[in-house]
């Protein structure tokens, strides 16, 4: 092991804080190391493989693919491309979608269709962006000045212009920021980076109103929390609202690489040919990925398992609250959850990897929990005996 872990220091740009493991396999819910140890995966890859790790039907379905085609560029249509977006704009109930590889991506494509709206509008390119302090939206350039974090974005300034950070769940803090010049608002229906906080239905309804009032774009960032994940396909379905654009990525895939950003009817006119582009962006794997993903969704009621399986994670950590008082509170929505301890968190992520469970942080002292879809309750049972062992020896 670490012989992997040498080679990749010196061979990878140490752009990560990574853990001495590298990882050969998996099956599942588990993944095996280089030396075969096994791992329950509470992670899914930051939320990514919601089948866990070679799911059946989505392999056949990418390896069928790989044989037919697998790139022409988007000069050209493909059958699996138009399939995938007539899914996407059907379960986002919006108009169009441009595929991309990634969420980063998702998120530069979005601000550039609101500001693109904006100048059709004002004929004029001097537009303004309201985020949110603790947010998480990638780590380019754009999307880092969307980030509502200095941690994030101290060293990489200049970023780009007329962006603007209110306090999430804070409606009074939005309504001080527009002005004539606001071209959109937006934010994480449930924040992952941050700390797993999720907004309230009085503040996400208000942002909407506040949207219609200005005729300002309403950016929803469901590349974490979208798909699924929370038990609905789209978490802003349990606002009983519709964004104007919404930007996905992580379960639109399960594993293969992938973005969108989706726009409805009036948003979607501002795009024209040459105003952005991708040279990858949903090519008929990323197609088939997409298909296969709704396919399974709807075949195997995996929303549904969501919901219930969610509410025996959700009772289990709680009795584990009960248990331990370094754990200050539990939240999050359906399969995305955290948990915040009164110190830091990193040397429990450790202890748990020791112990065979891989879960994550958001910020300092948030243990996240974005498990595949799949799990079981037996799977839930075997997370909590290694989390309250790594609990009793890195804490009490």
């Amino acid at each position: 092991m670490s012989q992997y872990y040498d080679r990749a220091q010196d061979a990878l740009l140490h752009a990560y804080g990574r853990f001495d493991i590298t990882f050969d396999h998996g099956q599942g819910v588990h993944l095996y190391d280089v030396n075969n140890k096994e791992y329950l995966d509470f992670y899914s890859g930051i939320g990514v493989n919601s089948f866990g790790t070679a799911y059946l039907e989505y392999v056949e379905a990418l390896q069928n693919q790989l044989h037919r085609l697998m790139h022409v560029s988007n000069y050209f249509n493909t059958v699996e491309t138009i399939e995938a977006a007539e899914l996407v704009t059907q379960a986002t109930h919006l108009s169009q979608v441009f595929f991309t590889n990634s969420g980063a991506e998702a998120t530069e494509g979005a601000l550039k269709l609101a500001r693109k709206y904006y100048y059709l509008k004002h004929k004029k390119a001097d537009s303004e962006i309201i985020s949110f302090m603790s947010s998480f939206h990638g780590r380019t350039t754009g999307s880092v000045t969307l980030t509502g974090n200095p941690h994030y974005q101290e060293a990489f300034g200049p970023l780009i212009n007329g962006v603007k950070y209110a306090t999430f769940n804070d409606l009074q803090s939005v309504k001080e920021l527009i002005n004539d010049k606001t071209a959109a608002i937006i934010v994480e229906p449930v924040q992952g980076e941050g700390g797993v906080h999720v907004c309230t239905k009085e503040f996400l309804t208000g942002l909407r109103d506040l949207c219609d009032q200005h005729d300002i774009a309403l950016i929803l960032d469901e590349v974490q929390c979208g798909m699924g994940r929370t038990g609905t396909i789209m978490t802003y379905f349990q606002y009983d609202i519709l964004p104007d654009i919404v930007c996905l990525a992580k379960g639109i895939g399960a594993g293969f690489p992938m973005g969108a950003f989706v726009a409805n009817d009036k948003f979607a006119k501002a795009m024209e040919p040459g105003d952005h582009g991708s040279t990858y962006g949903g090519n008929p794997m990323a197609g088939c990925a997409c298909k296969t993903v709704f396919t399974l969704l709807k075949e195997k009621d995996m929303l549904q398992h969501v919901r219930d399986i969610s509410e025996y994670v959700i009772e289990k950590l709680d009795d584990l609250k009960e248990k331990h008082s370094c754990i200050l509170e539990r939240r999050g929505l359906g399969l995305m959850i955290g948990l915040e301890f009164d110190q830091p968190v990193k040397p429990l992520l450790q202890e748990c990897l020791d112990q065979g469970l891989i879960v994550i942080n958001a910020g300092a002292n948030v243990l996240r929990m974005l498990p595949p879809f799949i799990i079981e309750e037996s799977d839930v049972d075997h997370m909590i005996d290694i989390l309250d062992q790594a609990i009793c020896k890195i804490y009490e």
